[in-house]
């Protein structure tokens, strides 16, 4: 088996054992990313840095005069939304393509407290407002699957790199859909935490408290154990979610049998004249199934958010769009859908974005309440199979590329509403071997219990194997 098909945990384990050398870990994905441009994963790679980060592990595994980091020696990647000192964070932007912060985020200093080894920064999205990856001057990223289609956004890059073995795990954030979606386009496990269990800082740009950062992986238990390095207090943070009892870790959670869940589900888009794929419905249905023979009580609820909030939401979303600062002299150096973004968010009056943001909080309180009998809740992850690339702007209208996004991903931004925690899971693979995904929600702070049948669901499906399907 080569290093690449070890889970993230596989690989952390064989470096405890000194089975492998972190090094020897580092320079082998190096090398797949080095020769995979094509996929248009990594905005940038820094093997001088990972390199110097390895050999760091390597003296720690030598002295064994103290116990490893659980990560310890596992490459990674940070998306390139998030600040890393000393290393360029371009947002996906042309216009910051010589920015080099000064900090890192909390995530990063987490994620290196934990034993990764970084290799670079993953492509996004120009500052992460659409739901595909195509951002100016690089390669598209696209699903390895099929390299004709994409890997979906905001965290595409990151989905790209792990589900073709460049990387075991990636960090990624979501503040519409932009881990579960990549993850669905690219049959990898994108896990959306509770809103305020990662934290954010110390320059978050969205205060709606919508994005949150979680982690892309191959296996659930993988994308457990990243989660539990992420998961460090930080005073100050705007939101917090009740940490998990003394002694527990989220990984204890994806190794558990979840019990008898009451299990809801809707296929019906919240999003007005959209139609589903059968393709999607057919993996919701299939993994329906699977769940009643699991032994989960499994009903039809209806869809927990009405129409009026599309436009709300709609209305945050373009206020968010300034949530990265640009010089007005620059302005016509950003991409068509990002400046028309921020024109309609420029263009609304603070009372209105008060009143939209309002109504967007008040339907999440709702939508909660709507299904607070249920454990978890089955949708769809997708309306639609991965499109080809340049499909969303074909058309050169920012209008059309946006109603296409909603219309591609109605199912996944209402919870980023509610602050629910929520994983895309792949449950099938199309005739052509495109992978379909489901997406599982989790009551508010309940990713124990989504863990757990997250997990149990994927080990039900073994032929939507994480071992790696492309060269």
């Amino acid at each position: 088996m080569e290093l690449h098909e070890l889970t993230a945990l596989e690989q952390a384990e064989a470096v405890r054992r000194r089975e492998v050398d972190p090094v020897e870990l580092a320079e082998h994905h190096l090398r797949r990313a080095e020769a995979r441009p094509d996929l248009g994963a990594f905005a940038l790679l820094t093997a001088d840095r990972a390199l110097a980060e390895a050999r760091a592990v390597r003296r720690r595994v030598l002295a064994a005069d103290a116990p490893l980091p659980p990560l310890a020696g596992v490459p990674t990647a940070v998306k390139d939304l998030n600040l890393t000192a000393g290393v360029r964070t371009a947002f996906g932007s042309a216009l910051y393509r010589d920015f080099v912060p000064t900090v890192d985020d909390d995530v990063v200093v987490a994620l290196r407290h934990a034993g990764l080894v970084g290799l670079g920064k993953t492509s996004t999205s120009e500052f992460g407002l659409a739901c595909y990856t195509e951002p100016a001057g690089q390669p598209p990223a696209v699903t390895p699957h099929d390299p004709g289609r994409t890997a979906g956004g905001s965290s595409g890059g990151a989905a790209a790199a792990v589900a073709a073995g460049l990387l075991p795990i990636a960090q990624g954030s979501d503040g519409a859909g932009s881990i579960r979606v990549p993850a669905a386009c690219c049959g990898v496990v994108g896990l959306k935490p509770s809103r305020g269990r990662v934290p954010r800082g110390p320059l978050a740009g969205d205060v709606t408290g919508m994005a949150v950062i979680g982690p892309l992986a191959r296996t659930v238990a993988d994308a457990a154990a990243v989660l539990d390095a992420m998961v460090v207090d930080r005073p100050g943070e705007p939101w917090t979610a009740p940490p998990l009892p003394a002694g527990e870790t989220f990984l204890d959670h994806a190794r558990r049998r979840p019990g008898r869940l009451r299990i809801g589900r809707y296929a019906r888009p919240p999003v007005p004249d959209t139609e589903v794929a059968p393709e999607c419905l057919a993996a919701w249905e299939e993994a329906s199934e699977l769940l009643d023979r699991l032994g989960h009580e499994v009903v039809d609820v209806e869809p927990p958010f009405p129409d009026y909030a599309v436009p709300a939401v709609e209305t945050v979303w373009a206020v968010l769009a300034h949530a990265v600062p640009v010089d007005p002299e620059r302005v016509g150096e950003l991409l068509p859908l990002t400046r028309w973004l921020r024109e309609r968010g420029q263009a609304i009056p603070a009372p209105d974005f008060l009143h939209a943001l309002q109504v967007a909080q008040t339907v999440g309180r709702a939508a909660v309440t709507a299904h607070r009998d249920c454990d978890v809740v089955l949708t769809p992850a997708l309306a639609q199979l991965p499109p080809p690339v340049g499909w969303f702007a074909e058309t050169g209208d920012p209008a059309a590329d946006f109603a296409r996004q909603k219309r591609f991903t109605p199912f996944t931004t209402g919870y980023n509403v509610t602050g629910q925690p929520a994983v895309a899971l792949p449950v099938s693979r199309t005739a052509s071997g495109l992978p379909v995904a489901v997406q599982l929600v989790g009551r508010p702070a309940g990713e124990g219990a989504l863990l757990a049948v997250a997990a149990q669901l994927e080990a039900a499906r073994p032929d939507a194997s994480h071992r790696v399907p492309v060269p």
